[in-house]
């Protein structure tokens, strides 16, 4: 009886230590790969953007655009 008084206090001590053991369980492991690393030492990051341009005309259509989201925010 003493045991059924106490379960709640089971139950809370039981999901305290089994929650964190299932995620660090699931946890991806880190690993460091020499070609992947970004910007080390003298070397600087480079990123190459491929896009085209837009014009004036495109431009002032995505401003306009955006102001009306916008407002409509307000």
């Amino acid at each position: 009886m003493n045991v059924l008084k106490h379960m709640e206090a089971i139950f809370i001590a039981a999901a305290l230590v089994a929650v964190p053991a299932g995620y660090l369980a699931k946890a991806p492991t880190a690993r460091a790969d020499s070609d992947t690393s970004i910007a080390s030492g003298a070397t600087m990051a480079v990123v190459g953007v491929s896009a085209k341009r837009l014009s004036a005309a495109e431009k002032a259509q995505l401003l306009a655009a955006d102001t009306v989201t916008v407002a409509s925010r307000m």
